[in-house]
């Protein structure tokens, strides 16, 4: 992996380079995953694209950062913004997951954005999202409470019910992934450190007052949600694509929240659709 120093602190990534000419792609992970949550995007893009994964401070990162970063959800798009404007990063297409954080850039630091995708994310009044969300939020507060929320993940059978991982993905989750993402939060006091600092600093209306922006992006933007998806609504979906002015909404079929598992290759077909017309179609289609 590359490492690039940012003012929050040494932040990794992957970056394919080259690439087919078609432009950048950058993709965002959500709270408790790193960069290998989307191989087999990347895979699947790499030909065409540079594919460019950041491993941003939200769990799963290896490196702490320094105790004074601001690491609410608007310090983690300052240092997305940071790190597309240190890589020199130009039209990009910014697709995010899990985490609303793509969103806080729209209006605030989005000159590098071309064309915005946001799959299955926080957005609107579903924060924290979900079961999961909320426990979450619920655990950080409390002394020690993180600490003992992050020993479930030592079980395969508790990571597999509907109120934790098992809830956000249609399809079983590899366990050798579960214990890649988590051990970070597992064997560093540093990384839980940042995690809780997320989830305390993140205020509930974060994404209410963000969608006040999204009529702004006067750019391409598609909304791609799993179908199935349990925590994040596809009405959420619906709506956001609605404040979008040249939004499109489109469903991922047998996906959940991480529709970059569950379905890799209908999503890279969409984006390979979208990025190729530049221009949504109209919102409310789905794909086959």
């Amino acid at each position: 992996m590359s490492e690039i120093e940012l003012s929050a602190g040494v932040i990794d990534y992957t970056d394919t380079g080259g690439g087919g000419g078609k432009g950048v792609v950058v993709l965002v992970h959500g709270l408790g995953f790193d960069e290998s949550v989307w191989d087999a995007v990347v895979e699947e893009l790499r030909g065409d694209f540079r594919v460019v994964v950041p491993v941003l401070p939200l769990g799963s990162h290896r490196r702490p950062m320094r105790p004074d970063a601001d690491l609410s959800a608007h310090g983690i798009a300052a240092i997305l913004a940071e790190f597309l404007e240190r890589l020199d990063l130009r039209d990009v297409t910014l697709v995010q997951n899990d985490a609303g954080t793509a969103q806080l850039l729209v209006g605030v630091r989005d000159e590098r954005v071309g064309r915005l995708v946001l799959t299955s994310c926080e957005a609107l009044d579903n924060y924290p999202p979900g079961i999961q969300g909320r426990t979450l939020h619920a655990a950080s507060r409390v002394p020690g409470g993180l600490f003992l929320l992050l020993q479930s993940f030592r079980v395969p059978f508790l990571v597999r019910m509907r109120s934790s991982l098992g809830g956000m993905a249609k399809r079983p989750i590899p366990y050798a992934l579960v214990r890649r993402w988590y051990r970070p939060l597992l064997t560093q006091r540093a990384i839980r450190r940042d995690l809780a600092a997320f989830c305390r600093s993140t205020e509930k209306d974060t994404y209410l007052k963000a969608a006040e922006r999204l009529g702004e992006f006067d750019r391409p933007a598609l909304v791609a949600w799993g179908a199935q998806d349990l925590m994040m609504p596809p009405a959420t979906g619906r709506r956001l694509a609605e404040l979008l002015p040249r939004g499109r909404y489109v469903e991922i079929p047998e996906a959940g929240t991480l529709v970059q598992l569950d379905n890799p290759g209908v999503l890279c077909a969409e984006l390979r659709r979208f990025i190729g017309e530049g221009e949504g179609r109209s919102i409310g289609e789905s794909a086959s």
